[in-house]
């Protein structure tokens, strides 16, 4: 899993509350869990115009002009805004995995469903909550100032805007350092492989009958 630290990115919208799980990513693209290659999927029955299908070359897919991730001011962007209840639905890990593939490595919201919130940080993808206000703001500056482009910054816990200012953001300090480590929970336990292996050895050596049936595999 890729660390993130302090990131600063073009900022694109999702201006609409409620956005589930199947529209970030459909339901026909599931049968894949390799993690990747669901970036040309993301949105998909919002950014084109024909239905989409597993393993379709995407490239020749007819686009919806109206779509904001169309458009060529936000051609880039790494840093997605949307309104409150973003990631509900179905529980699905492909909604993270589809928006890190595309190249969002933060997602800035009112408020996030919980187990989408959770699934993001095991992924490499920040979830930022601001408050509905500081959003709505936000939403009026980018789409005001064509480039808009802010910092993230996971050290201080904090949005900083071009014109100096910075908004605080709260993140629970077991999740803060596991994304600034870049540690997914298969990383934070091989974290601890050396004590895990010693533990192994003593166990070993005091009760060699429980390994006897690996001896003889």
């Amino acid at each position: 899993m890729k660390a993130l630290r302090v990131h600063e990115g073009l900022i694109a919208p999702m201006d609409r509350a409620n956005v589930d799980t199947d529209l970030i990513i459909p339901k026909q693209f599931l049968k894949s869990i390799k993690r990747s290659g669901f970036g040309p999927n993301l949105f998909d029955e919002l950014r084109y115009l024909d239905e989409g299908e597993p393993g379709q070359d995407c490239s020749n897919r007819p686009l919806n002009p109206e779509f904001p991730l169309n458009f060529p001011r936000y051609q880039g962007a790494s840093v997605l805004l949307c309104r409150e209840n973003f990631g509900c639905g179905s529980s699905r890990e492909h909604a993270p995995w589809a928006l890190e593939d595309y190249g969002f490595r933060c997602v800035i919201a009112p408020s996030f469903a919980d187990i989408f919130y959770n699934n993001c940080f095991k992924n490499g993808v920040l979830p930022v909550v601001l408050t509905a206000e500081q959003v709505s703001e936000l939403f009026e500056i980018l789409y005001a100032n064509e480039g808009y482009r802010i910092t993230v910054d996971l050290e201080k816990q904090e949005v900083r805007l071009a014109d100096g200012r910075s908004w605080p953001f709260p993140v629970e300090e077991y999740r803060r350092q596991c994304l600034l480590e870049g540690l997914d929970d298969i990383g934070v336990t091989l974290k601890s492989e050396a004590a895990i292996r010693a533990y192994e050895e003593k166990l070993r050596s005091r009760s060699p009958w429980l390994f006897s049936a690996e001896a003889s595999a």
